[in-house]
């Protein structure tokens, strides 16, 4: 992470990865626990995140689960992720033909206790693994699920080579400790002549 803009209670991190940007909020706590905002709509546009979000979701993991990568094809989505229980590896594929990281992936970590959000922009596909022996992940999209609309990357593939973190108590990343669903074990390797006919970027 190189650039990063300071707004309100709100610090704004640049990734490599064009538009992806990590936000570290300030956290106001004593002994009798702690405060924080965790969106504040006219910082986020100074930080660079002008999204409208229009849904809110969430989820809950068990230890080694992956899902992903996930996109939409014809309806695109933004996310603001952030974890409310465990630890989780988040990841972004750049899917963009036009941007400078076209075909590159990103990932951080994200927990209850850092309490890091990371904006995924439109155009990228996201996934993430659970390290803990239990997640709960809040997300924020720009637009509505449209369930007919999904596409995927296969979570290991060779191309982008993602280097998932071992989970807690390995000493490295076990594939076979991976539980993913059917649908996530289905999906397609990166072909990007062929995704780029088939993912719409919002045009």
């Amino acid at each position: 992470m190189t650039e990063s803009i300071v707004s309100g209670n709100f610090t704004f991190r640049r990734t490599k990865l064009a538009g992806v940007i990590v936000v570290e909020p300030k956290v106001y706590g004593d002994e009798r626990g702690y405060f924080m905002e965790t969106y504040k709509r006219c910082d986020f546009v100074k930080g660079g995140i002008t999204a409208d979000f229009v849904q809110d979701n969430q989820s809950h993991s068990v230890k080694g689960v992956i899902r992903g990568l996930h996109f939409q094809k014809r309806f695109p989505q933004a996310k603001l992720i952030r974890v409310l229980s465990g630890r989780i590896f988040d990841v972004a594929v750049d899917l963009r033909p036009e941007s400078p990281t076209y075909g590159q992936w990103d990932g951080v970590e994200l927990s209850a206790d850092n309490r890091r959000q990371v904006f995924i922009p439109r155009g990228l596909a996201h996934g993430f693994r659970v390290l803990s022996e239990t997640a709960d992940i809040a997300y924020k999209c720009d637009d509505v699920w449209h369930p007919d609309d999904e596409g995927g990357l296969r979570w290991n593939d060779p191309t982008l080579g993602i280097a998932w973190p071992p989970l807690e108590g390995e000493t490295m990343f076990d594939a076979g400790s991976a539980v993913l669903s059917e649908k996530d074990r289905r999906y397609a390797v990166w072909k990007p002549q062929n995704l780029m006919k088939k993912v719409c970027l919002g045009a």
